[in-house]
Order: structure tokens, then C-alpha cells, then sequence
């Protein structure tokens, strides 16, 4: 009895300690958020053109130099953790079982968000209100670089690798998702002889998430020099201009927190709530940074603290990433809608439709695209004859739209791996201690 209490009290304050440590770094973040607005504002005021741009260029490498470090880890992690977790899940039967269920769920998810956005850009009429005269059109240019027009062989080369080290240096989450499953699955094909290569990866796929401890640290400095860059060289007049657009898409990603979170509250009950406390680290890291991709090892961590199995998250998360980015593909028809109605361009029903369906296909593997929803955004305006030098009109509030839209990312898909691991009873009845 004596022992067993003992037991109980080391793991409470095991508990207690990682909490405070998690508070912590939460507690900084929101404090590097308040600094970073508050000097970017003081140099957006204060300051020559010559001098914001310079000071934006230089501070804009503290988020650079977080999120950098966070991608070199992001292909390692991936594929060792998404092989070990096939691995465990037994057999293939198991893997095209739990592989099922996350589809269906990414599915339905994203036609939801898609439609969203479509419904609420033709109720609210958001491009009306869009100033003509503040269109960003050097910032739209490095976007048109990175545009590609939508085709089959785009699609399938953007699906299948040439080369996985293409795919790891390059961070196409999608493109390691793909090869890491076909490895899983083989490894687990061949049996006893692959054990060594499933022992190897674990303890891979451990020593990553430590590195993720360390990464963390830092993170309060890349939230500081990613929102001072941004506030010191537009300063926070932006809303001035784009307020009604702005609150128009608040409404939209505040629908669809409401609809997911209420989803999620009917499979995992009040556990909901715990889960919401269990990811706040990196909600935040993800907002402050508009970088979801940069939260993935974070949030990888959190959900097997919260009782998420290993093998489902190792699984199901990978694959969310690349198919399953709520906040984006709801953006991109609102976005894509409103430059329509910016230029007085009228898309009846069915034109509406069919690009839900297209961008339903070309957001797809986009988790690690700089400005990934406004790539898209912009094939998709050439594509249904929208001006694409449009995207140019939203560019100025992008930023803080796409910090809604990373934090929404990081829900869906914290809520798809645990109402999958519910499904599947590998769901622990309460949080592991770490």
C-alpha cells in the first residue's frame, strides 16, 4: 500500500513539474508576442523606410532561425515515427483499417472547411470591401515564382517522390509520407528479420523528440522577431483597410473551431477540454509563428502525453499534415472568392463547385510551402479566369490571417489522431506522465 502510494506521489509531481515547465514556456511566448508588437510598432513610428526594411530583414531571422531548426528535424521524425508506428500497429489489415478511418475523417473535414468558406464569402461579400489602392504587388511576385498551374502530372509528381533524400532536404511532408508508409509496410511484411530496423527507428524517433525539448527553448525569440518584423514594416494601421475582410474570415475560422470542437466534444467528452490544455504550447508557437509545419514535433509529443498511443499518432499525424489542413482549405475559397468579388467577377453555382473540388485536390502535401495557401490560391485564380495578380489585394493582412489559420491547422489535426486513437480504443483513459 505504502509503495503504491509512493508511486502515485512520484508520478503527481513528475506531472506537476512538466505542467510548470509548460506554463512556463507559454508564459514567454505570450510575453514575446506583447514585446514583439509593442518595438515593432515603436520602429514602424519612429523609424526611416530605409531603416524598417533593413530592421524587418534582420529581426525577421530570429523566426527564421526557429522555424529552420525545426524543419531539419521534421523529415527524420516523420519517417522514423510513421514506420515504428505501422510497425506496431501489427499487420497491414490494422494499417488499411486506422488508415481508413483518418481518411475518412480528412475527407469529410476538408469538404466541411471548403464549404465554409464558400458559403460564408457569398453571404458576407467580403471582396466588396477590399481597397483596390493597397495591393502588395512586390510581395505578390515572389508568390507568382513559386505558382504552378494545376495538371495530373503536376499532382502525381507532387504525390510520388523522385528521390527520398529529394524528399527529406526539400521537407515534401507528403512526399515522405508516401515512401515512409511503403517502408512500413514492407518492414512489417518481412517480420522477425526487420525487428533490429523497428528497434533502431524507435530509439531515433526518441532522441528527435528530445531535440524537440531543446528547440522549444528558443521559441519565445522566434515569436519575437517574427511579429516585430511584420508590425515594424506595416505597422498595425493594416486593419484600417482590411478590418471588414479581416473580421469576415474571424467569423469563418471561429465556425469552424465551433463545429470541430463541438465534433470532437461528442467522441472524447469533457476530455476535450484537457486536450485544448494539453496542445496550448503549440496553438500558441503555431499563431505566433504562422508556421504549423513548425509545431509538428511539439505537438507529436503533447498528444502521447495526453494518451494518444504511439502508433496511432506516429500514423495518423504524418498523414494529417499533408491532407488534412482545416484553416488553410477553408482560406482558400474564401480568399479565392473574395478577389472574384474584389474585380466584380461573378462565378455562378457550379463554377463555385468545381473549384471546391480543385482545391479539394491542390492543397494536398502543402504543410511545407512558405504562403502555401496563397500559392494555391493564385493557380486557382488563373485557372477560372480571377486576375491571379489579385492575391495582391489580400496580401497585406496575410499574415495575420495566416496566423488563424496555423493555429486552426494544429487543431484539426490534433483532434483528427485523438478521435482516430478513440475509434480504434487506444485512447488512455487519462494523461501519461513524461
Amino acid at each position: 500500500m505504502n509503495a503504491g502510494f509512493y508511486r502515485f506521489s512520484v508520478c503527481r509531481n513528475l506531472n506537476l513539474l512538466a505542467m510548470k515547465k509548460s506554463n512556463r514556456l507559454t508564459t514567454y511566448i505570450l510575453l514575446s508576442m506583447l514585446a514583439g508588437v509593442a518595438v515593432g510598432y515603436l520602429v514602424h513610428v519612429n523609424a526611416d523606410p530605409a531603416f524598417i526594411k533593413e530592421f524587418s530583414a534582420n529581426i525577421k531571422l530570429l523566426g527564421k532561425v526557429f522555424i529552420r531548426m525545426v524543419q531539419m528535424i521534421i523529415a527524420p521524425l516523420v519517417f522514423s515515427t510513421l514506420v515504428v508506428g505501422i510497425a506496431k500497429l501489427g499487420n497491414l489489415s490494422a494499417v488499411g483499417r486506422v488508415g481508413g478511418k483518418s481518411m475518412l475523417w480528412f475527407i469529410t473535414a476538408s469538404l466541411v472547411s471548403l464549404s465554409i468558406g464558400l458559403i460564408l464569402v457569398n453571404l458576407l461579400q467580403p471582396g466588396q470591401y477590399i481597397n483596390l489602392s493597397q495591393a502588395d504587388t512586390e510581395g505578390v511576385k515572389d508568390l507568382m515564382t513559386k505558382k504552378q498551374e494545376f495538371s495530373l502530372e503536376k499532382f502525381v509528381e507532387h504525390i510520388i517522390p523522385r528521390s527520398v533524400m529529394e524528399a527529406m532536404a526539400t521537407n515534401e511532408v507528403l512526399q515522405l509520407v508516401v515512401f515512409s508508409i511503403f517502408f512500413g509496410v514492407a518492414t512489417t511484411a518481412i517480420g522477425e528479420q526487420a525487428k533490429p530496423v523497428i528497434k533502431a527507428l524507435d530509439a531515433v524517433s526518441h532522441i528527435i523528440l528530445k531535440m524537440v525539448g531543446y528547440v522549444m527553448n528558443i521559441a519565445p525569440l522566434g515569436v519575437f522577431g517574427a511579429l516585430c518584423a511584420v508590425v515594424a514594416s506595416r505597422g498595425l494601421g493594416i486593419f484600417e483597410f482590411y478590418f471588414i475582410y479581416f473580421i469576415y474570415f474571424l467569423i469563418g475560422i471561429a465556425l469552424l473551431w465551433v463545429l470541430l470542437l463541438g465534433v470532437g466534444y461528442l467522441i472524447i467528452g469533457a476530455r476535450m477540454t484537457a486536450l485544448l490544455k494539453r496542445i496550448g504550447n503549440p496553438l500558441l508557437i503555431a499563431f505566433s509563428t504562422t508556421s504549423s509545419e513548425a509545431v509538428f514535433p511539439k505537438l507529436t509529443e503533447e498528444l502521447e502525453r495526453f494518451g494518444c498511443k504511439d502508433k496511432i499518432v506516429a500514423f495518423v499525424l504524418p498523414l494529417g499534415y499533408s491532407f488534412n489542413l482545416d484553416g488553410s482549405m477553408m482560406y482558400m475559397t474564401f480568399a479565392s472568392m473574395a478577389i472574384a468579388q474584389a474585380y466584380g467577377i461573378h462565378l455562378d453555382l457550379g463554377t463555385q463547385i468545381t473549384m471546391l473540388l480543385v482545391l479539394m485536390l491542390t492543397s494536398k502535401g502543402i504543410a511545407g510551402v512558405p504562403r502555401a495557401s496563397l500559392v494555391v490560391v493564385l493557380a486557382t485564380c488563373a485557372m477560372f479566369n480571377i486576375p491571379p495578380e489579385g492575391v495582391a489585394l489580400i496580401l497585406p493582412i496575410d499574415h495575420f490571417c495566416d496566423m488563424f489559420r496555423s493555429a486552426t491547422n494544429v487543431v484539426g489535426n490534433a483532434l483528427a489522431t485523438t478521435v482516430v486513437s478513440k475509434w480504434e480504443g487506444e485512447l488512455d483513459s487519462a494523461e501519461a506522465v513524461s
